[in-house]
């Protein structure tokens, strides 16, 4: 089993966590509704998906079942 030559202070181990950060999401503005939205993911507001193929332009309607 191995064997740790001499240990880690504390305050060396918390500078090296210090940069396992988060990164904040990518907000758009929905085409649809104008509402902030994830890049690629269905609105939450409204349910609207553009989907982008060759040059034209489809939307599907997501309808959610509550």
């Amino acid at each position: 089993m191995a064997v740790q030559k001499r240990k880690w202070s504390k305050a060396r181990t918390g500078k090296r966590r210090s940069q396992w950060k988060l990164s904040a999401p990518n907000l758009v503005e929905c085409p649809h509704c104008h509402e902030l939205k994830m890049l690629h993911r269905v609105c939450k507001e409204c349910g609207h998906y553009t989907v982008k193929h060759k040059g034209e332009k489809k939307s599907i309607e997501v309808i959610s079942v509550e």
